[in-house]
C-alpha cells in the first residue's frame, strides 16, 4: 500500500471514530426513535453511528478499522458510498419491516453490510477472491447461527440485547449495493469499450 493511500485510510479511519464519539456524547438525539422517524430524518443515518454505551462504541470501532486494511486495495469512494448509502436503507427496513423496533443504536447492522458489500465487491480479483470467499462466508455464517442460534455472547459484554435483524438487514442491503455497484462499473466499462 502506498504512503498516500495508506494516510488516505488513516484519515477516513479517524473521521469514523471522531463523528461517532461525537455523535455518542449526545445519543438520544441521534438514535434511531420510531416515533420521531419522519419529524428527525437525521437519524436515518445518525442511528447507525451511535452505540448503547462506550463498550459497545470501542466493539464496533476495532471492527470498522480493520476493514480498510485488510483488503488492501480498497476504495475510500466506495467504503464512503456504503457508508452513505446503508443507514438509510437500514432505517427505512426497520421501520417498514419490523416495526416492533422502537429504538436502535449502533454500528454492528453497518458493519454486517459493508464487509458483506467489500467482500462481493473483491469477488472479482483472482487474487483476492479466496480471502473475499471467506469473509463473505463467514457473515453469513453468523448471521445464519444469529437467526437460529441466538445472539453470540455480546449482549452481556455491550450491556444492552443484540438487535440481530440490523446485522441480517444491513449484510442484505450491503450484498445488494455490491452487485448494483458491480453492475454499474460494467456498464462503464462497456461503454468506454464502444
Amino acid at each position: 500500500m502506498k504512503e498516500q493511500e495508506l494516510r488516505r485510510r488513516m484519515i477516513l479511519v479517524g473521521a469514523v471514530m471522531l463523528i461517532a464519539a461525537f455523535l455518542q456524547i449526545f445519543q438520544p438525539y441521534f438514535i434511531y426513535w420510531k416515533p420521531e422517524f419522519f419529524n428527525q430524518p437525521w437519524r436515518w443515518w445518525t442511528a447507525h453511528w451511535v452505540h448503547v454505551g462506550w463498550i459497545h462504541y470501542l466493539l464496533n470501532m476495532l471492527a470498522f478499522i480493520f476493514l480498510p486494511f485488510i483488503f488492501p486495495h480498497l476504495q475510500n469512494r466506495f467504503l464512503l458510498i456504503m457508508m452513505l448509502c446503508l443507514p438509510p436503507l437500514m432505517s427505512f427496513s426497520f421501520y417498514y419491516f419490523y416495526p416492533d423496533i422502537e429504538v436502535y443504536a449502533g454500528l454492528s447492522g453497518l458493519m454486517h453490510g459493508l464487509y458483506a458489500a467489500v467482500a462481493l465487491f473483491f469477488l472479482q480479483f483472482n487474487q483476492e477472491r479466496k480471502f473475499a470467499l471467506l469473509v463473505l462466508g463467514l457473515v453469513w455464517a453468523k448471521i445464519i447461527w444469529e437467526n437460529t442460534m441466538g445472539s453470540l455472547e455480546t449482549a452481556e459484554l455491550i450491556g444492552s440485547p443484540v438487535l440481530v435483524e440490523a446485522h441480517f438487514v444491513g449484510a442484505i442491503w450491503g450484498s445488494l449495493l455490491a452487485i448494483l455497484w458491480l453492475i454499474f462499473i460494467q456498464l462503464q466499462q462497456h461503454r468506454a469499450a464502444k
